[in-house]
């Protein structure tokens, strides 16, 4: 019954932000704020990490919306960026991923040709919590 109750609050916080219902349903929530750099993760309708990120750099974009993961690789290379690592890559949009990144340092700043990138650790922790939960119930949430 406990479990249900949060279930209903989280969705009912997330459509009262204007979410949709899919979104509300959704038991692991990555959202990226794209004007503060940050991702937080809630499971379970409980916040339970807060991390920079990297968004789309100048001349670049991030796509902005809620997505489901479409696929998911331990690791991955760009064929499109030198075929430039992206550790724990959650695919969600096309070529689009929330990967981690050798780039620590740019974290907290838009650095990306698109793609969200987080320190590996968090990229890590990430991956496990969506292959915990579930693609159908994780939703990615990528806000301005």
């Amino acid at each position: 019954m406990r479990d249900l109750m949060i279930t209903i609050a989280m969705a009912g916080a997330l459509l009262a932000s204007g979410a949709s219902l899919a979104e509300a349903k959704a038991r692991l929530v990555a959202n990226v704020d794209i004007s503060t750099q940050t991702m937080t993760v809630s499971y379970g309708g409980r916040v339970v990490d807060r991390w920079k990120v990297s968004t789309a750099g100048r001349g670049y974009r991030t796509p902005t919306g809620a997505y489901r993961p479409t696929r998911m690789h331990r690791m991955w290379y760009s064929r499109k960026y030198d075929n430039s690592p992206m550790p724990y890559a959650i695919f969600f949009r096309g070529g689009y991923a929330i990967h981690g990144t050798g780039s620590i340092k740019r974290l907290g700043t838009p650095a990306s040709h698109g793609c969200v990138r987080l320190h590996p650790t968090n990229a890590a922790k990430l991956y496990a919590l969506v292959r915990e939960a579930g693609a159908g119930n994780t939703s990615i949430v990528i806000n301005r």
